[in-house]
């Protein structure tokens, strides 16, 4: 079955600087993620999703409330997270949640699950990380079986057992839309394959073919599993400005200072220049003029097959205004020429 392309933009909220370099409170920036998602849906953007943290340098905590603001101001643009902290939330109240905002947003809410990058959720919410596997495999398994929306009987060691349960609301489509986000694991690719749930690559590092392996591997499983094709989406960095040198010139401080602050806390030296090009060139950084994106995601789409390619938008301390401007290319340029290479690729292809 031939999908067609979606392409999405996602943000974790991050705490940005204004126009005089002054940090901006969380509130303000919670304010201006609303306004980039309006901007999004106006330029035809397919969907918008916002990653879960719980540290000073993002602003979004509750990923489901900023949705509800953004669906009260847009028509069209599937809303999601990227990604919602299953390890540590309750799979039920996780469902319930995005019935809800679903429900608000006419159908229109999505779901990315996934262990997340960072562990502060796990002693702020009372785990103990030496759980680290167990919680999201039993998490997942009672989110899957919620799914059906049905009454669930379910039994683990991580919560207290379920006899004949249901979450309320039901939505109006039968099932909340979900993804499983992937890092790199061939357990977890094989896992969401094993659910039936669509893979969601967190392409953060390297050359975007290096997970062609993964995708076929998804694949294989599904077939394997008696599972119908199903879409595989992949979320990486990036910047578009007017030309290839604003974008990399702009967009590399603001890059250094975020890819330095996490590097300390995890022991990576720093970021160089150097590092910086060659992911811009060759790797996961899709950063340049709308024409440079555009070829850079096709190539990306076609190798490892996607039906869903999110760009992370935010980039540390990159300000409002910049982001509104990449918002806007993606939308009116970027997206269109991608779409138009797709295209051309597939009637050669039908040629030969």
């Amino acid at each position: 079955m031939i999908r067609p392309v979606q392409f999405g933009l996602d943000t974790f909220g991050d705490i940005t600087v204004d126009e005089n370099g002054e940090r901006l409170s969380s509130a303000q920036v919670l304010r201006n993620v609303v306004e980039q998602a309006v901007l999004a849906d106006r330029v035809g953007v397919d969907a918008f999703g916002v990653g879960e943290h719980h540290r000073d340098d993002f602003a979004v905590t509750a990923p489901e409330v900023v949705l509800a603001a953004i669906a009260s101001r847009t028509e069209r643009i599937k809303l999601g997270t990227a990604v919602t902290v299953l390890s540590s939330d309750d799979p039920i109240r996780v469902y319930e949640r995005f019935a809800t905002l679903d429900a608000l947003s006419n159908g229109r809410a999505e779901v990315t699950l996934g262990r997340g990058s960072f562990t502060e959720s796990f002693p702020l919410f009372g785990y103990d990380l030496a759980d680290y596997e167990v919680l999201f495999s039993e998490k997942l398994d009672l989110f899957a079986a919620l799914r059906t929306e049905q009454p669930v009987t379910w039994e683990g060691t991580t919560r207290p057992s379920l006899v004949k349960a249901t979450a309320y609301p039901r939505t109006e489509s039968g099932s909340i839309d979900t993804w499983i986000g992937v890092g790199g694991s061939p357990e977890s690719v094989v896992r969401a394959a094993r659910y039936g749930i669509p893979l969601m690559l967190a392409i953060i590092g390297g050359d975007p073919a290096r997970f062609a392996p993964y995708t076929e591997l998804y694949r294989r499983a599904l077939a394997e599993f008696s599972h119908d094709e199903l879409p595989i989406g992949a979320h990486s960095p990036g910047y578009i400005a007017d030309t290839d040198s604003d974008a990399r010139e702009t967009l590399f401080p603001h890059f250094k200072a975020q890819r330095d602050r996490i590097g300390a806390e995890r022991g990576w030296g720093p970021a160089t220049r150097s590092q910086f090009d060659s992911e811009v060139a060759h790797g996961a950084i899709f950063a340049g003029s709308p024409d440079t994106v555009a070829a850079k995601i096709a190539r990306a789409v076609q190798t490892l097959g996607l039906s869903r390619f999110d760009l992370k938008y935010s980039n540390g301390t990159m300000p409002h205004e910049q982001l509104l401007h990449t918002i806007e290319l993606y939308g009116t340029k970027v997206i269109p020429q991608v779409r138009e290479l797709l295209a051309d690729n597939a009637v050669a292809n039908s040629d030969r």
